[in-house]
This record gives structure tokens, C-alpha cells and sequence, in this order.
């Protein structure tokens, strides 16, 4: 058996996790894993056709029911990709020549009967 992280050979036993699957741990790198997770990662092919289904601006739900990963995941990965847009806007502004204001006079009475 294999460390998922960085392939070494070196791993020792490390007690049970809550459902009762062996946990090891990797002298190597220190991560921690079991030898056949319930959760797959998702595939790279799967992440192109989620970014591809983005760009065609279909709803999350419908990504959802096409590619087959959990709504709050396809969330995290929606968001991680937004957050690493560039956001700053260049902001031009406009020669508008002298500014001119005008006053009046105006009262205003406020009467109480």
C-alpha cells in the first residue's frame, strides 16, 4: 500500500476512524487516510465539463443532476474559481472642465396651530 499524497512505501497503522475502518498515516508526508475511502475525489475530466457547463451559464442544479457531484461541493469549487478572478476594474475618469454651482435663496416656516 501506497501513500495518496506522495506514493511512499512508509506507512504505519493509526487506530480506527468512527465507522470502524482502519486509519493509516504516512511517516513520509504525515497524511492521513484509509485504505478505500467512501468518497472518490472528482476527476479532472469531471471538473472541464463542470467548468465548461459554467461558461454556457446552466444553473448549478442542472450541473448538479448532469455530472453527478453533491450541490455543496459543485458550491465550494463555483466559489473557489470565482475567488481566483482577478477583481479590480480600471476606472477611467472624464475631463468634465470647470464645475459651476448655483445658489438660491429659500425659507421654509414651519408653523404649529
Amino acid at each position: 500500500m501506497n501513500c495518496p499524497k506522495c506514493n511512499s512505501e512508509y506507512i504505519l497503522k493509526n487506530g480506527r476512524t468512527r465507522s470502524g475502518k482502519q486509519n493509516f498515516k504516512c511517516r513520509d508526508c504525515g497524511r492521513q487516510f484509509v485504505k478505500t475511502p467512501r468518497h472518490q475525489p472528482i476527476s479532472l475530466a469531471t471538473k472541464e465539463l463542470i467548468d465548461r457547463l459554467l461558461l454556457e451559464k446552466i444553473s448549478l442544479a442542472g450541473i448538479v443532476r448532469a455530472t453527478g457531484v453533491s450541490e455543496r461541493w459543485l458550491q465550494y469549487y463555483v466559489n473557489k474559481k470565482l475567488g481566483a478572478v482577478k477583481r479590480e476594474v480600471e476606472v477611467k475618469s472624464k475631463n468634465q472642465g470647470k464645475l459651476t454651482i448655483q445658489c438660491d435663496e429659500m425659507r421654509s416656516f414651519i408653523c404649529r396651530q
